[in-house]
């Protein structure tokens, strides 16, 4: 890599210059971009090298996942070996991880009382007085090994992933189950997700005499 435009200094130049570049690069405005560096740098293991800052390691990881690049060419476009860009992007990947497992989850006391979104609608009050959100799945576009493809074909004839989705009704996601077959049917992903403990599906507290047992009904599927 003999490039004198290193990552860092691409990255330089777009903190400094127009923000629709960076927005461009990153789908994220300069200020975002430095909050959720520090919150990863602080919280959740973010780190760097002698030679490379946090700060590109996170730019590495946000480029690929924006532009689904594939780590060739982020290490072309980064200044950096195959094998670095990969290692870095993997760093910047666990860190997301860890803060999607503190972000992505219900508010505290949203179980306490019916959602005023449900409360104050007659349309819905009182049918759905028991409702915390909805749940849904959608397919998303998966790069997958020649030999391991054939499970995550789809109806549509490519391969995917069946991701199910949690949100509440302020749109913000309370759970998300990834990594499921583009053929697994939704309630195999669903049934899965709500018995195994481990996955933190969020469960109503016990003591909630609307929740003692539950089903399916808690969910509006859109």
């Amino acid at each position: 890599m003999t490039s004198k435009q290193t990552g860092d200094k691409w990255l330089g130049e777009l903190l400094r210059g127009h923000p629709v570049r960076f927005h461009n690069a990153f789908r994220m405005t300069q200020e975002i971009f430095f909050d959720l560096l520090g919150t990863l740098e602080q919280n959740h293991g973010l780190q760097g090298s002698r030679r490379t800052a946090s700060r590109e390691v996170l730019a590495i990881t946000l480029y690929v996942l924006s532009h689904n690049e594939c780590i060739r060419k982020a290490s072309e476009r980064f200044q950096h070996s195959t094998e670095t860009a990969s290692r870095y992007f993997s760093v910047g990947i666990r860190a997301l991880v860890r803060l999607a497992e503190v972000v992505v989850v219900p508010e505290e006391g949203y179980f306490d009382s019916t959602p005023p979104e449900i409360a104050e609608d007659t349309r819905y009050m009182p049918f759905f007085k028991d409702c915390i959100g909805a749940i849904d799945g959608t397919h998303v576009h998966a790069n997958v090994p020649v030999k391991n493809q054939v499970p995550y074909i789809g109806r549509h004839g490519t391969t995917t992933q069946n991701i199910m989705a949690a949100c509440d009704f302020n749109m913000c996601f309370t759970f998300a189950m990834t990594g499921w077959e583009g053929s697994a049917h939704d309630s195999r992903i669903f049934n899965f997700a709500i018995s195994d403990p481990k996955y933190r599906f969020p469960h109503p507290p016990r003591g909630i005499e609307a929740y003692n047992s539950f089903n399916l009904l808690f969910y509006v599927f859109v």
